[in-house]
């Protein structure tokens, strides 16, 4: 844990604008470090201006139609050694853009499902899993347990659209997640085993992550050396995780990844509902032990 490379730091400073119950505009500022700059991936990433663009992908383009949009990036460098991560750039985007969507859908009054749909009439993959997931888990329909409540989010990442909705409840240690509704369209299902156990690995990666994975440098040394000082997921923090393929015909895409972008914003929307600040720092967990 102390030999390696580490996660980047991203920041996004984000503004809308809500007029009569319509996001009417957008914008995002981005500041990060490129996790491809010296590696053997640079050349297919860095952009125009030598940028990384996994710094900003899924941010330059949300699934929404908004009005007014705009998303600028500003590259930093940095002493630390950073390298790619399980979802690459879509882990901090699709937190990003999908909390913020939320938030706004709060202010104008409408629901997170809905609200959604309304501006995906150009975004038939993204507006399918999400109607399907909806479904799944009986969105409108379920009353919930006291002190329950339930997030969603919907992101598309490498050719792969997800979309889940986490229920969730609070306690003295933070978060409990029960249970995960997951719908994924990947193309044609060459192995729906396979496409089911990524869905449900990258869920619980991502889970314990965006909870706990916190690795603090104290005077250029990180802290963390095992699992001792290190928090992960447990295995009877797991929650059940139902999963739906969409049929499509579609050329198939990746699903080792696409699992994991989600499940944050997920559970940070499922945090509001229940009268708490969606996080705006991660892990949510911040100094969480072993």
């Amino acid at each position: 844990m102390r030999g390696g490379y580490y996660r980047p730091y991203g920041v996004h400073r984000m503004r809308g604008v809500v007029r009569d119950g319509k996001i009417v505009a957008w914008t995002d500022t981005i500041v990060g470090q490129s996790i491809m700059k010296g590696s053997p991936m640079e050349g297919f990433t860095m952009k125009v201006g030598g940028l990384d663009s996994t710094l900003y992908e899924g941010s330059d383009e949300p699934p929404y139609d908004i009005p007014n949009f705009k998303c600028d990036v500003h590259q930093v460098e940095i002493g630390v050694p950073v390298l790619w991560w399980r979802s690459v750039g879509h882990t901090h985007t699709g937190y990003a853009v999908e909390a913020f969507v939320d938030q706004l859908l709060e202010a104008a009054g409408q629901d997170p499902v809905e609200g959604r749909l309304a501006l995906m009439s150009k975004k038939p993959r993204h507006a399918g899993v999400l109607k399907a997931v909806a479904e799944l888990a009986n969105w409108t329909g379920t009353k919930l347990e006291q002190g329950r409540a339930r997030g969603v989010a919907v992101v598309e990442s490498f050719d792969t659209f997800v979309a889940q909705i986490v229920e969730l409840s609070m306690s003295d240690e933070g978060p409990r997640v029960h249970k995960v509704w997951c719908a994924v369209d990947c193309g044609v299902a060459v192995n729906p085993d396979i496409i089911r156990a990524q869905m449900e690995g990258g869920i619980g990666f991502g889970l314990g992550h965006i909870l706990y994975a916190e690795q603090v440098i104290d005077a250029g040394v990180p802290v963390s050396g095992n699992f001792d000082t290190y928090r992960s997921l447990r295995i009877n923090e797991m929650p059940v995780i139902e999963v739906k393929i969409v049929a499509s015909t579609e050329k198939p895409t990746g699903v080792g990844e696409p699992g994991v972008p989600p499940i944050g914003p997920a559970v940070a929307n499922a945090m509001a509902k229940l009268g708490l600040q969606r996080p705006k720092q991660l892990p949510i967990m911040r100094g969480a032990s072993a």
